[in-house]
């Protein structure tokens, strides 16, 4: 039989360890640094702010577009970062130029210590029938879209290789599945874009390196606005939420991609199409 408990009336109780209030996906990310190609605007800005927010040091690229003052954008971008206390750096890059490419992951390391994690972002759409698609718009796209986000992955798998660890997150997109009418160059590409996110994962895997992609369906930015009203209500109508996506839907589900959390996913898609896929 078990001897009694002795009780001591005397003895003081030790204190109960009480649970810490942490932010979720922020441990591990603090202090690392982040690559947002095209980051911004839209989508890519949405990234940027998301990783600022956890403590993430951030560094982005931009062209010239036409009609559109990005250098302004980048600085309003720049300047915003900033404001969660975190170093950031961006600069010109054309991602169809690997010499370009090289040079700016070269010149990330140098002002912010190192890069852990890379999101392709940068793309662009020249949407027409396929019988009016000039060969010089489908090069474009494919060149942007696929070629840059190859350029960008082969420039830093060796520095992910090299440290052992690193997470790339492609952003494909509903198209590449569900495409509408005049989009082949562009739902070409975003498909490509999810083949070689597998063959990245398999490739990056054994050198503990995560790769992935996210899909997202309609999202509120400048790309959405240059489409027919009508196009814009029969997605929001046929989502299963009833809504289109905020850039910050995609920001969110990126970063998390990136976290520790999100460690033993990889060579996966992910959806941010608020049920547009399944609808």
């Amino acid at each position: 039989m078990a001897s009694p408990r002795r009780r001591d009336s005397g003895a003081a109780l030790a204190p109960v360890p009480q649970p810490q209030a942490v932010l979720p996906n922020e441990v591990g990310m603090r202090g690392n640094v982040a690559v947002v190609t095209g980051g911004a605007t839209g989508i890519g800005r949405a990234v940027a702010m998301e990783f600022a927010r956890r403590g993430v040091a951030v560094a982005f690229n931009y062209i010239d577009m036409a009609g559109r003052d990005i250098v302004e954008q980048a600085l309003l971008t720049e300047t915003a970062l900033r404001a969660f206390g975190v170093a950031v750096y961006s600069a010109k890059c054309d991602v169809r130029d690997l010499d370009a490419v090289e040079r700016f992951v070269e010149r990330v390391k140098a002002e912010l210590g190192g890069i852990h994690y890379l999101v392709n972002n940068a793309g662009i759409a020249r949407d027409a029938a396929m019988w009016r698609l000039g060969s010089d718009q489908w090069r474009d796209v494919m060149d942007t879209n696929v070629t840059g986000a190859f350029h960008c992955t082969q420039a830093v798998a060796r520095l992910f290789r090299a440290q052992k660890m690193g997470k790339i997150v492609n952003i494909a997109s509903i198209q590449a599945f569900h495409p509408s009418f005049g989009v082949a160059a562009y739902a070409a590409s975003k498909a490509a874009l999810i083949g070689l996110t597998r063959a990245a994962a398999i490739e990056l895997g054994p050198s503990h390196v995560n790769v992935n992609a996210v899909a997202p369906g309609y999202v509120r930015t400048e790309a959405l606005e240059a489409l027919p009203s009508d196009v814009v209500d029969r997605a929001k109508k046929t989502t299963v939420l009833g809504r289109l996506a905020e850039p910050e839907d995609v920001g969110n589900v990126v970063v998390f991609l990136c976290s520790p959390e999100a460690r033993h996913i990889t060579g996966q898609v992910i959806f941010v199409d608020g049920g547009l896929s399944i609808a």
